[in-house]
């Protein structure tokens, strides 16, 4: 039994005919959309990557600084 891929199934609801002609072989005719798209997607997947690395070093520096805030009031107190 051949393995099913999600991304079979996805094509396969999004488009019978384009699943049905992907089984046959059949190239597609817009490898230059679908590589462009392809490479969206690359970039895409970089922005998400550099955005939550950002975002935990925000939070990092944002613990550091609470910290930092409670030290020295507890300094002032004491």
């Amino acid at each position: 039994m051949p393995i099913i891929r999600s991304s079979e199934i996805g094509t396969y609801l999004y488009c019978r005919r384009a699943w049905w002609y992907k089984k046959q072989g059949f190239e597609s005719a817009n490898q230059t959309e679908l590589a462009a798209g392809t490479e969206l997607h690359v970039q895409h997947g970089r922005q998400v990557l550099a955005s939550s690395i950002t975002r935990t070093v925000g939070l990092i520096l944002l613990m550091v600084a609470l910290i930092l805030l409670v030290a020295y009031c507890a300094a002032r107190i004491l």
